[in-house]
């Protein structure tokens, strides 16, 4: 055994071996992977083996396709048969909702260029004759599903490997961690100490003990899952002899169920709604090759329906029944990338999903630890994406609600209830006295909408415009004609202090510093001058700066913030609730405002983009005048517990103008109406800030901002893509994300975000499209709902194109 590496992979189960496959072909070869029992111990080994590309997240689904593709290389390189069978499958549907979501589904898989069916029942029970079509409405049809032998594809990642130069230990359980002074790891094992330069938890079921070695509890919990296979089936070997092929991999959601050929039989497993968890506190240690107890009688309910969508297993007799547990994370996507505060230790975890995704999770994460960036946007697997809320019994809870869901229709505007009431703040009582429907964001509860007195607070989840459609088109004219009032405690909020606070943030981000006093925007860009986040900066002191951003990002700009801090002279803090806002717009939020302090509120005496300490009643304030609304308003910022009594100052005095309260709906269409894009939709690290418009926000002048050589060489080649804002011809649907953009029949971008501008009175998306194309104003479509749509460029913002209203 070596006594120093560059990583110790600790775990041998799919998304391990596939990591350490990728490190070799990154050119790390001094790589080792440890494990405590044998490679497919744990998880992977009763898998069930299917695989398909299709996600919610186009980004995940291009890293799924990767992985399907990957199949063919590990086995030329290694010699390892993966027993792949690419079958093509089916996701069928029963309920009119269902066909919706295949139509989207549709229109995803085109992204990738991938050409599927949407077919009728009756022409799905020609390729699926063991189904009965009276039980379903119709079906999808998608050529890249298939299986293959959880086994073996795990040896042929290990075999190509150890080719590449990695080594495998088995039978060697790590025991220990210990970080050393310079950030590199001592691997304490049962046969020795190895150090390592980095070392990247792929522990699987025993993740959270690996964690647990280095004082972190992720948030990741185990199901028991059950599948049953059937003995040999005449139905089976009838398709077989009939198509010269296998019978189709399919999914039935509506059931609960999917399915695929083994041998002369059927595979059957279920997501049933009655999950229960396996090992809640930790896992033994001494867990292997074992199967947990079958319970037919909880998965019962699923197999009936099962039973009756596809009357051929009536017939069957049941073999065996496999119940195995898998790790989940708690919205059941995988947990990847460094962990925040740890140097060199990385986390390859929760891949519940490890034979669509396991080669894609080890692409990024070699990436991500050979040259400093995954390469791709795989904001919907960081790690970061979770924070210290996401407690034990919170992952419980969450957990086995994923679970329960994970074939039901989850629309665009559902809210889900588990783990809910969690993180609140001072004014949710209040905001809930005035009927206001929550969401909840980064784990805080958040105003989405307020339901008109008397109503119940509840919306009606749809494709379509729901019931909240009128109530948050008032909001937004009560804005636009008016005065409103929101809550922004979810806005990320961070101080930055000390002598070196401004070179050092004028180094992180690409625009100059604001002037004491002032506020300015400013992108952040990662060395390859992509988008890694998007800040209002206000300066206070030469010394004492606030920085504010997403909510949804906290811990992964914390995570680059402290990467890139200096060993003195700038600190750093993030405040998250210990900073509470409300934001105050519209024409008459002067008038407002200028009740209730002495601070000089005219256009000289506060301008466009000021930021200073004032006084709102008794209350001490940060004020900033700056509106995400694109109008007239003021961000007020504040310690906890000033909101409330805040609260009720702005109510007091502007019941005399009408004020209004408006929720995070209808700031969101608001923004909409300016073509303001937000982080984790326009702004991602695959696009430059001169495709994502955002130029004059870069200043190039400066030579010390990270990524400036490349966005310098992206102004100088000119941005491959822009994004734009559409004016779409709808019917009673607006985009969601990621609908295909089409010009003259041809798929040239996808939408980013869009909605509804009340105010204009348009359905409207932003996306990406060619730069060449950006200035055409017509010629375009949209799919939405799987029908093409007509839509059109709006060269400049429908609402106050020139922005005299914010700086008026």
């Amino acid at each position: 055994m070596k006594s120093h590496v560059q990583v110790a992979v600790i775990g041998g189960g799919v998304v391990g071996a596939s990591v350490l496959y990728h490190l070799t072909k990154k050119g790390w070869r001094d790589v080792v992977l440890i494990e405590r029992s044998e490679l497919t111990s744990g998880s992977t080994w009763h898998a069930a083996g299917g695989f398909h590309t299709l996600n919610g997240d186009p980004n995940m689904a291009k890293l799924q396709s990767y992985t399907i593709d990957l199949y063919k290389e590990i086995e030329e390189i290694s010699g390892q048969s993966t027993s792949f069978h690419l079958t093509g499958g089916m996701f069928m549907a029963c309920t009119p909702e269902r066909m919706e979501a295949l139509k989207i589904m549709q229109s995803k898989e085109r992204l990738l260029g991938i050409e599927t069916e949407l077919l009728d029942a009756r022409e799905a029970q020609r390729r699926l004759p063991i189904m009965d079509p009276d039980q379903f409405l119709g079906a999808l049809y998608t050529p890249l599903h298939g299986h293959l032998d959880p086994s073996g594809t795990t040896h042929a990642y290990a075999k190509a490997a150890r080719i590449n130069g990695a080594e495998v230990y088995l039978r060697n359980p790590v025991t220990e961690l210990v970080q050393r002074q310079d950030g590199t790891w001592d691997v304490v094992t049962k046969d020795g100490t190895i150090h390592a330069d980095h070392v990247v938890n792929a522990g699987g079921l025993w993740a959270r003990e690996v964690g647990r070695m280095v004082g972190l509890e992720l948030p990741v919990l185990a199901m028991e899952h059950m599948y049953l296979l059937t003995e040999d089936m005449p139905e089976v070997a009838e398709i077989n002899e009939s198509t010269g092929a296998e019978v189709l991999h399919v999914i039935d959601p509506d059931g609960e169920i999917y399915m695929r050929q083994e041998r002369g039989g059927m595979l059957m497993g279920t997501y049933e709604r009655a999950g229960v968890p396996w090992s809640t506190k930790s896992t033994p240690l001494d867990f292997g090759h074992e199967l947990l107890a079958p319970d037919l009688d909880r998965i019962a309910p699923s197999l009936e329906v099962g039973f009756a969508h596809f009357p051929a297993f009536q017939r069957a007799g049941i073999k065996q029944i496999i119940n195995g547990p898998f790790t989940f994370a708690p919205d059941g996507n995988p947990l990847i990338g460094p962990v925040r505060g740890l140097k060199n230790y990385w986390c390859a975890c929760g891949v519940m999903a490890g034979f669509s995704q396991g080669g894609g999770v080890g692409l990024a994460l070699s990436n991500w630890m050979v040259d400093g960036d995954p390469g791709f946007d795989v904001w919907g697997m960081d790690i970061a994406r979770f924070g210290d809320w996401t407690t034990m019994a919170y992952t419980n809870a969450k957990v086995r609600e994923n679970y329960s869901r994970r074939f039901k229709v989850t629309f665009p505007n559902e809210e889900l209830p588990a783990a809910r009431q969690l993180k609140m703040t001072p004014i949710y009582d209040r905001l809930k006295a005035r009927n206001a429907v929550f969401g909840a964001s980064y784990g805080l509860e958040v105003p989405l909408w307020f339901a008109a007195e008397g109503e119940e607070p509840v919306e009606k989840v749809t494709y379509y415009r729901s019931n909240a459609f009128e109530r948050i088109k008032a909001e937004c004219q009560s804005v636009r004609n008016g005065v409103g009032l929101t809550e922004t405690s979810s806005f990320a909020k961070y101080e930055v202090t000390g002598p070196d606070a401004e070179s050092w943030l004028s180094h992180m981000l690409a625009n100059k510093m604001p002037k004491t006093g002032r506020l300015t925007l400013a992108p952040m860009l990662n060395h390859q001058g992509k988008l890694i986040g998007d800040f209002t900066v206000g300066k206070l002191a030469d010394d004492r700066f606030f920085v504010f951003g997403s909510g949804l990002a906290q811990q992964y700009h914390m995570r680059w913030f402290e990467q890139h801090l200096p060993e003195s002279g700038v600190y750093i803090r993030s405040h998250d609730l210990g900073l509470c806002g409300l934001s105050l717009a519209g024409p008459k939020s002067r008038d407002v405002l200028a009740e209730l302090t002495d601070t000089d509120l005219s256009n000289d005496g506060f301008k466009f983009m000021d930021f200073r300490s004032i006084e709102v009643g008794m209350v001490p304030v940060l004020a900033g005048r700056v509106s995400f609304t694109g109008d007239l308003g003021y961000e007020l910022w504040v310690k906890p517990e000033f909101q409330a009594r805040l609260f009720d100052t702005l109510m007091e005095a502007g019941e005399a103008f009408g004020l209004t309260l408006f929720g995070t709906r209808a700031m969101r269409s608001l923004s909409l109406e300016k073509a303001f894009g937000s982080w984790a939709t326009e702004y991602r690290p695959i696009y430059g800030p001169f495709e994502a418009n955002l130029s004059r926000f870069v200043d190039l002048k400066k030579n010390d901002f990270i990524g400036r050589d490349a966005a310098m060489k992206e102004q100088q080649d000119g941005p491959a893509k822009s994004l734009v804002l559409f004016d779409v011809d709808v019917k009673d649907a607006d985009v969601i994300s990621n609908e295909p953009i089409l010009h003259d029949g041809a798929i040239v971008g996808y939408v980013t975000s869009g909605g509804y501008a009340h105010h204009v009175d348009k359905s409207v998306a932003l996306g990406y499209v060619p730069t060449a194309l950006a200035g055409n104003g017509g010629g375009f479509e949209i799919e939405v709902m799987g029908e093409r749509r007509p839509a059109s460029i709006l060269p400049d913002p429908p609402f106050d194109p020139k922005g005299e209203r914010m700086r008026g």
